[in-house]
């Protein structure tokens, strides 16, 4: 079943106590300073005011995304796909740091679109019509979706980063880049060097739902409004001031989306909850936009889709069979596993 408490206490805290002085020493700070002052969550119904927050801060938390039904359907998706990526890393050493992963990366298809229960976030009803506000055209288009999880236990803090920039060589993680025999990743250049990424319109949109209610404790997702077309540096964790740190979109209940845009300044926060904390997403892309996108959708879950759904994954859709197995190494960063962590064949 997918219950986050007993998913959370099944596979978390793997090495690490709980009940640590310096831990609940965080815990009383997380529950003191965590969470951005007056974060507005909205009703599926605002679609206006949706796109302005967006447009304003880079984001923006729409409240009831998902039915009761949907939302237990994709507690269990997400539970089945946990179950597999935790016998892969019984050290729980993450490809996102220690107790925290990606759910696209760890599978061999780079997507979880070949699940139905991710199929089924495509095109719904209450997320739809913010998408053609915020893109002011249906005729966006659907790169994929995986989405992250952080187990109990991952008690660091996540780097802030944005997860699209100007076309660049990638040399820490394979797995990012256009595919086995580029080391490059991005699609937009200007050779004259007066333009980046970052001064464009909202070139992609990210929809991360959640799973469970999002808590001081349990590693709510850090945004740091405004940031979507900053050039500044983006700071790291030891130039990064406390309020960014504390700068989460919590409280926010099961059954939300938080629509973000990737260029805005992010991060994961600790999990020091006993809850597993899943955010399974969905990509767009603006009608204009365009970056490689993998053939990440069986034909068979494309023929489930409404219309609209099936002209948005058209360039994603695949008649081969696709291997959406856990990567042995979890798609993390090159040599991942030592030898000795590696899982027996």
């Amino acid at each position: 079943m997918g219950d986050p408490l007993t998913l959370g206490m099944r596979y978390g805290w793997v090495g690490r106590d709980p009940e640590s002085p310096e831990l609940k020493r965080q815990r009383d700070l997380l529950a003191h300073k965590n969470g951005i002052a007056g974060l507005e969550i909205l009703t599926p119904d605002r679609v206006e005011d949706a796109k302005r927050i967006f447009y304003r801060d880079g984001f923006v938390v729409v409240t009831t995304a998902l039915t009761v039904e949907q939302l237990e359907t994709m507690r269990n998706g997400c539970a089945r796909v946990v179950a597999e990526i935790m016998e892969t890393d019984v050290k729980r050493q993450g490809n996102r740091g220690s107790h925290r992963y990606s759910f696209g990366s760890a599978s061999k298809s780079g997507h979880q679109v070949h699940q139905p229960e991710w199929a089924m976030l495509i095109d719904l009803p209450t997320v739809t019509p913010i998408l053609e506000a915020i893109f002011e055209s249906p005729d966006y288009i659907c790169r994929g979706g995986g989405g992250d999880f952080c187990l109990p236990g991952a008690v660091d803090y996540q780097p802030l980063h944005s997860d699209v920039g100007d076309r660049r060589e990638i040399a820490d993680h394979a797995a990012a880049a256009d595919n086995s025999d580029s080391k490059m990743s991005g699609a937009f250049w200007d050779p004259r060097g007066l333009m980046t990424i970052r001064d464009l319109p909202c070139p992609y949109v990210c929809c991360n739902f959640l799973m469970t209610d999002f808590t001081t404790q349990n590693g709510p997702t850090r945004q740091i409004p405004g940031t979507q077309h900053s050039r500044q540096p983006i700071p790291g964790l030891d130039e990064e001031p406390e309020w960014m740190k504390f700068s989460t979109t919590c409280p926010a209940p099961a059954g939300s989306v938080l629509i973000r845009d990737p260029r805005a300044w992010h991060g994961g926060t600790p999990n020091l909850s006993n809850e597993l904390r899943a955010l399974p997403n969905i990509e767009y892309y603006a009608p204009w936009f365009r970056e490689p996108m993998a053939l990440s959708m069986p034909s068979f879950i494309h023929q489930t889709l409404s219309d609209h759904g099936k002209r948005i994954c058209r360039y994603i859709v695949s008649d081969d069979d696709i291997d959406g197995s856990v990567r042995p190494d979890l798609g993390g960063t090159p040599n991942f596993f030592t030898d000795a962590d590696r899982p027996l064949k």
